[in-house]
């Protein structure tokens, strides 16, 4: 081999490994916008959740969220990002021999604003209104009732760390007179690690009280993510459990678990 042909198998290596490394950072960098959840980045997650031991003949429920997360800049200072929740829903024997149910769940849509840029001090927060739209197709899958509240989201994102709280507060305001009144409040802190090839390891818990019940409804999730690439399509796999640390007389209890697909369109 000559020197001019050595040098030039060099350089073809040379971009080859750079090409790689630049693939890989571009990943880590949206996994770990993935844990943020309100960058500016639009994702259209599709989360599928299963519980069991609803009522009193240990009822199973299968849920489908398909959760878009759209932002929108206002100017070079704000951001407004749009988080919808709609829930596609199947369920047996979820409120004693209630049968079969199929169909849409209410819809939750949050809007967050939030500077474009964190603080001095690194931390990066957002809030707004959130909504509840009673689209339900069976009275057993949602609320039947309107519903409005306030919604924010603190983090901060250090090296490979998430950590961060998000929260909301829903009164229902109008709705089916015979339903029963809304008044939920949720929180849920959460923290994750994103390693360098784009896995991420995460932990939280997204917790509930019913303040017309009188109950908690506490479900710790642990997962895995590893976001990938397929056809310049970054895509981010997930699986993971969940335990029940409190939950209604009539609701789920032991383990469940969760695997999710997300498309990320980055700018």
């Amino acid at each position: 081999m000559n020197r001019m042909t050595y040098r030039t198998v060099v350089a073809v290596l040379a971009l080859g490994l750079g090409a790689g490394v630049v693939h890989a950072q571009s990943n880590e960098d949206l996994a770990k916008k993935l844990s943020n959840p309100i960058a500016s980045l639009i994702s259209v997650p599709f989360q599928f959740n299963y519980d069991h031991g609803y009522g009193p003949d240990d009822g199973d429920k299968a849920t489908l969220n398909i959760q878009p997360v759209i932002p929108f800049a206002i100017n070079e200072d704000w951001n407004v990002i749009s988080r919808t929740i709609l829930p596609v829903t199947w369920q047996n024997d979820i409120a004693g021999p209630s049968g079969t149910q199929f169909g849409l769940g209410d819809i939750t849509q949050s809007f967050f604003f939030s500077p474009s840029k964190p603080t001095e001090s690194g931390i990066i927060w957002g809030a707004g209104p959130v909504f509840l739209i009673p689209t339900a197709t069976d009275e057993l899958l949602g609320t039947g009732k309107w519903g409005a509240g306030p919604t924010a989201v603190v983090l901060k994102q250090d090296g490979p760390w998430t950590f961060g709280m998000l929260g909301n507060h829903i009164w229902s305001f109008a709705g089916q007179s015979d339903r029963p009144d809304v008044s939920s409040t949720f929180l849920q802190p959460f923290v994750s690690y994103t390693t360098k090839d784009a896995w991420t390891f995460s932990l939280n818990t997204e917790s509930t009280y019913s303040w017309e019940a009188n109950d908690w409804s506490v479900p710790i999730n642990f997962t895995v993510a590893k976001l990938i690439t397929i056809d310049k399509q970054p895509i981010s796999l997930t699986a993971g459990i969940r335990y029940w640390a409190e939950a209604p007389d009539n609701g789920p209890n032991g383990l469940g678990f969760r695997v999710a697909l997300t498309f990320l369109f980055p700018k």
